[in-house]
């Protein structure tokens, strides 16, 4: 069984597909930690995320920096954004993606582009997503854990310009697949959102 799970920055979809990987008892992969690890990638090796072949050139990178606590970083997923725009780094990692999505048993994956281009023939899709000003409050609240003098108005700001560049990208834009079922999070609670997504899967594949 393959859940594809979509979805812009700070909707809850990575804890969404962790939670349900657990529950269905498959693999998980949170793609976007792929193309943060070549934003970081390009930027250590002295490369722009806007250059394309800087950034194509940061595809080969070690798999141990997936690993590394950098790429959870709010500049790696600024990195990642501008890194994903370019069609030669995407296609360098479907590849990778479809390899894992397509495992015996199956596997979960969450990004952007899951059910529209990596796993179209996903036995369930979602696509998660929350107002920009609750997704911006979110990821606010994690900042100011780390710096007291995270700006809510710049991680805002950050957030609609990382959604108008992941929906409007030439590669593989940021879409709902036209047979996922929408999960709006703005006023959940990550258990709801969590047991509404479980539900939404089991209804549309019958497994529980």
């Amino acid at each position: 069984m393959i859940i594809a799970v979509d979805g812009p920055a700070a909707s809850g979809k990575g804890t969404i597909s962790r939670a349900l990987a657990q529950h269905f008892g498959l693999p998980w992969l949170d793609t976007g930690l792929l193309y943060r690890a070549v934003g970081v990638a390009t930027v250590r090796g002295g490369g722009d995320p806007d250059d394309e072949a800087a950034a194509l050139a940061a595809c080969d990178f070690d798999e141990a920096l997936l690993d590394d606590a950098e790429l959870r970083s709010e500049q790696a997923g600024e990195w990642a954004s501008r890194v994903s725009v370019h069609p030669a780094v995407r296609e360098a990692l479907v590849v990778r993606q479809q390899r894992f999505a397509n495992q015996p048993g199956g596997a979960v994956l969450d990004g952007r582009d899951i059910g529209t281009v990596i796993a179209p023939d996903a036995d369930a899709k979602l696509f998660v997503t929350a107002s920009a000003e609750s997704r911006a409050a979110r990821r606010h609240a994690d900042e100011v854990a780390l710096d007291p003098d995270a700006d809510y108005a710049e991680i805002l700001a950050d957030i609609e310009e990382r959604d108008r560049r992941d929906a409007s990208r030439s590669a593989a834009p940021m879409r709902q697949a036209d047979d996922a079922d929408l999960l709006d999070t703005t006023d959940l609670t990550i258990s709801a959102a969590v047991q509404r997504a479980i539900a939404l899967v089991e209804a549309r594949t019958g497994r529980r």
